[in-house]
């Protein structure tokens, strides 16, 4: 599953966690990341390999706990040119996309300086691209307001689209940090830790945002609206 921050991701991977058949991945590339990045988030990239081979390897390797399916969640903006791409095609590769008015609202009250390159958009649009032209047809697309306004259906359409019975467990999970979240004090986890299920997430029509992202919106909102116009619909 592909996305950009601020996008229910965590709370979408919280939801396949709950399966008993699954086993969850949650942003591999991200120790390889940061440290080329030459930053650093202390408490959860010392657990994360620093080099993109050994993810890959790690990737194609057995699924953990012999389960059947493996959801792996994947940051677009983790996956630097240099990281090799034929490992994706031994995987179902899906895009998680949001409206950007509700992603720079989200990412604002963290961080408020940023760029859309920031957001992933682009990333995700050439992702997305770069599966659609080895496979010869569109990648799954799954909208996080659509996901959030009728959790069970969704989910629902999502799993008949993969090929897997849904699971009622899908719906709730308990609060709290997991073992691969960093720690408690972390911003970027604090909402899903307190989360329980897919709940209270505004209209992008109704959100309002400072005029000062104008522009940080309008660059990304066209990569959306391209992806946009995939996404799984749903009765």
């Amino acid at each position: 599953m592909w996305s950009g921050p601020r996008a229910l991701s965590t709370a979408l991977l919280r939801a396949w966690e709950s399966r008993a058949d699954t086993a969850v991945l949650d942003e591999p590339f991200f120790g390889y990341y940061i440290t080329r990045r030459g930053a650093t988030r202390p408490g959860r990239e010392r657990f994360l390999p620093h080099d993109w081979q050994t993810v890959v390897r790690q990737l194609n390797g057995p699924i953990p706990e012999d389960r059947p399916i493996w959801y792996q969640k994947h940051h677009a903006l983790h996956l630097s040119d240099e990281v090799g791409r034929d490992w994706m095609d031994r995987v179902t590769n899906c895009f998680l996309i949001r409206d950007p008015r509700l992603v720079v609202r989200s990412y604002s009250q963290i961080k408020t300086r940023f760029a859309a390159t920031d957001l992933g958009y682009l990333q995700l649009t050439e992702l997305f691209e770069h599966v659609r032209a080895r496979t010869g047809c569109a990648p799954l697309v799954l909208d996080a307001s659509e996901l959030a306004r009728c959790p069970r259906a969704y989910l629902a359409a999502m799993c008949a689209a993969l090929g897997v019975d849904f699971d009622e467990r899908m719906l709730r999970w308990p609060a709290g940090r997991r073992a691969t979240d960093p720690e408690l004090a972390d911003p970027w986890y604090a909402s899903v830790q307190n989360s329980t299920g897919f709940f209270g997430h505004p209209d992008p029509g109704k959100v309002t945002v400072s005029d000062r992202y104008a522009n940080v919106i309008a660059e990304c909102m066209p990569h959306y609206q391209r992806l946009y116009h995939y996404r799984l619909e749903c009765s």
